[in-house]
């Protein structure tokens, strides 16, 4: 299921489109109403998109760098998820617990997002308040994966990662408290990058808790629509506190030293297809001169279950303070997902005080972990995406969660940590078709080794299309 025609977008990535526009090719209006045609083609299917703007307003809105070629990406059409604010736009968090009030101002990374000249077209829908790691609803259709829509487009940014990977637009907005960059885009067969801890400019809620856990970013098709977002995001904003990125345009021949993880630290073996798709990926990488060795973080055991506690703990705040979201906030009607994690985390807050200990120590065992090596190649989730149901926050909270745990094995730890994070399409695809994601992790600020690698792979072995499948 794909929305790509013979229409001003092409098969342009971002890049390609904002330097076509920048010629005077095509017309970033022209640009903005085909997108806005694509996104109407496909998601009555889909299912990713929580609201639509006028392709013609938004287009006026973007401001003169749609018209100048002011930023590197200009007039190019893309979408915020539904949890970030944008001036003028409700932000409803993928709940149905409350109200949702317009936006009076835009949240500090969506005016970074801007600053980069993209045309938004609307917001895109997310499992509640980002907890899952599937966009799906109770009493709602759940978003579609386009390769094969009996399957999940995964979580938490899922629409953001249907709509890129159906072609409608080239990039879009994301965010990872968890995995939620990476799992949809290993789901969805796109590029997705969380940034180190502070990389982009701080969520102001993410702030205020003991341990900020959320990146911003986006899920892209190409390695160098990545690379180009985050030298952008960098020009209007730059932490002094880590290296800077720059602008990464290929490989640079280096050679690295890559630590191989085939099965999580906590315990959780991956399956088959994927298992298949990451030695796919190192046995490449050897070819090319890389040294691939096994290597084991010594995380603590206990990472699963602190981690469970203090997303627990998300959820727990959230229902207390809901009603700065919306005056009829109600946590009854919080899904299943988010009542079970609110409900598991009353039954352990006594033992918050050592689960933060613990989950900042991670830093420790992780960073162990590089010694000797530049890079950690590992899966993104322990076994292929679930069919639609499989996560769905209407399945009963204790075998819900089991699933989760035994999904989403791999990921968290980035979070926790700081680190930065990559995931790639993977060499391989299930028998449904589907893609499958391999993971790149590296040391906090290394997000040019990361790019390196990605570029390499890329040009080695390019990405599957969906329009070719």
């Amino acid at each position: 299921m794909h929305a790509f025609r013979d229409d001003a977008l092409g098969e342009h990535d971002a890049v390609g489109l904002a330097a076509a526009i920048r010629r005077g090719e095509i017309a970033a209006a022209e640009v903005a109403r085909d997108a806005a045609e694509r996104v109407r083609s496909v998601d009555d299917r889909l299912h990713a998109v929580q609201l639509s703007t006028d392709p013609t307003t938004a287009a006026l809105a973007a401001g003169p760098a749609a018209v100048t070629g002011g930023g590197a990406f200009a007039g190019v059409p893309s979408f915020v998820k539904d949890n970030t604010d944008q001036r003028g736009l409700p932000t409803g968090h993928g709940s149905a617990a409350f109200t949702p009030r317009t936006a009076r101002r835009d949240a500090p990374f969506a005016r970074q997002f801007l600053a980069t000249g993209v045309t938004v077209l609307g917001k895109t829908r997310l499992p509640e308040f980002g907890f899952s790691p599937s966009t799906e609803f109770e009493g709602a259709e759940p978003v579609r994966n386009p390769w094969n829509p009996a399957h999940s487009a995964g979580g938490s940014s899922g629409g953001s990662a249907a709509l890129v990977a159906a072609g409608a637009v080239p990039i879009a907005h994301a965010n990872d408290g968890g995995g939620s960059i990476r799992i949809p885009s290993a789901c969805c067969g796109l590029v997705g990058l969380k940034p180190t801890r502070g990389r982009v400019v701080p969520n102001a809620q993410s702030r205020q808790l003991p341990l900020d856990i959320v990146s911003d970013g986006v899920v892209t098709r190409s390695v160098r629509d990545t690379a180009a977002f985050l030298a952008a995001a960098e020009r209007h904003w730059r932490n002094p506190k880590l290296p800077p990125v720059g602008l990464v345009e290929g490989p640079s021949g280096r050679r690295l030293r890559i630590g191989l993880l085939l099965d999580s630290p906590n315990g959780v073996r991956s399956d088959a297809t994927t298992r298949e798709a990451v030695t796919e990926t190192a046995a490449t990488l050897e070819r090319l001169g890389h040294t691939v060795e096994p290597v084991r973080p010594a995380i603590d055991p206990r990472f699963t279950d602190d981690f469970l506690t203090y997303w627990g703990m998300l959820s727990f705040l959230i229902g207390a303070t809901g009603r700065a979201l919306g005056a009829d906030f109600d946590r009854r009607r919080m899904d299943g997902l988010s009542r079970g994690l609110r409900e598991t985390y009353l039954a352990n807050w006594r033992g918050t005080p050592g689960v933060l200990r613990r989950l900042r120590r991670t830093k420790e065992a992780y960073a162990a972990a590089f010694r000797g090596h530049d890079l950690l190649l590992s899966p993104v989730l322990a076994h292929t995406t679930p069919p639609i149901g499989h996560l769905s926050p209407a399945v009963p909270y204790p075998t819900l969660i089991e699933r989760i745990l035994a999904y989403v094995a791999f990921t968290p730890i980035d979070n926790v940590v700081g680190t930065p994070s990559l995931s790639l399409p993977g060499p391989v695809a299930t028998p449904e078709g589907l893609p499958v994601g391999v993971m790149f992790s590296a040391r906090p600020g290394a997000e040019r080794t990361l790019l390196d690698v990605a570029f390499t792979l890329e040009s080695e072995r390019p990405f599957r299309r969906i329009q070719d499948a």
